[in-house]
């Protein structure tokens, strides 16, 4: 257990509480059929002697856990502040970041609601980028193909009909949607970041598993790739509070968090 524990920890920075590590276990099931190893010990042996095997660890711990429209409200009003920062920019590009992004979700539900303001309105398209440190996740996203669970949770009817073609038991993003998003594969704590600067970043539910040091660094990171007075959207049980001095509450947005302007 511990050895896997440090492997996640060294690969990603996300770290196991001790009365969690029995997801170790659970997560690993699946690998452990497909690879035909009898035990975690069998694993670690098959891990330090394959990457390929290494990298297929690191994903089934990683939590992929997302669903379309995830916290609607939140969604919404991300929607709004762009409109908002759209027309106090006379018509400048939005730019957003979906850090994070899992299978791709996220990102999916906002190139839809964009992709239906467009038709209602003459704007401009954001720019999405969306990154996860698991290539898995990505490639699952790049597809655009979920089950017909994963599609029925969060996505009305209307815009699964809309924006999925069914095939087979799945259903698959039309390549339209799909075009929006710029996904690439990106570790927030090593990696260099996208070039440029974001109005919005969205890292909702990844600081959780780390610890204060790292959570500290990558809010950081943040403030160095967004715009002043741009927009940090954390999950529900996330803060920047007592963690940097480069984001605040947003005295606008309820919930969202603003970048400070440097000082000069």
């Amino acid at each position: 257990m511990a050895a896997l524990n440090t492997l996640l920890e060294m690969r990603t920075g996300q770290q196991l509480a001790a009365n969690r590590e029995w997801r170790i276990e659970t997560a690993l099931k699946p690998l452990l059929r497909d690879l035909n190893l009898a035990s975690l010990d069998d694993l670690v042996e098959a891990v330090q002697r394959s990457p390929e095997v290494a990298d297929q660890t690191v994903d089934a711990l990683l939590n992929q856990e997302s669903s379309f429209f995830r916290d609607a409200a939140v969604i919404e009003m991300v929607a709004e502040a762009v409109a908002t920062i759209r027309a106090e920019q006379d018509g400048r590009r939005i730019r957003i970041w979906s850090a994070g992004c899992s299978v791709g979700q996220e990102p999916l539900s906002l190139a839809m609601l964009f992709a239906e303001q467009e038709s209602q309105h003459e704007t401009l398209p954001p720019d999405i980028v969306a990154s996860d440190v698991s290539e898995a996740a990505l490639v699952r996203a790049r597809a655009g193909r979920y089950s017909h669970f994963e599609i029925q949770r969060g996505l009305p009817v209307r815009r699964m009909m809309r924006w999925f073609d069914q095939q087979g038991e799945d259903w698959v993003a039309k390549p339209e949607l799909v075009r929006r998003i710029a996904f690439r594969r990106l570790n927030l704590i090593a990696d260099p970041l996208p070039v440029g600067r974001f109005d919005v970043i969205l890292c909702r539910n990844v600081l959780l598993y780390l610890p204060l040091d790292l959570r500290r660094r990558v809010l950081d990171r943040f403030a160095t790739v967004i715009r002043p007075g741009g927009l940090l959207v954390l999950g529900a049980g996330e803060t920047v509070i007592g963690q940097t001095e480069a984001f605040r509450p947003s005295p606008r947005y309820r919930g969202l968090y603003e970048a400070v302007p440097a000082r000069v």
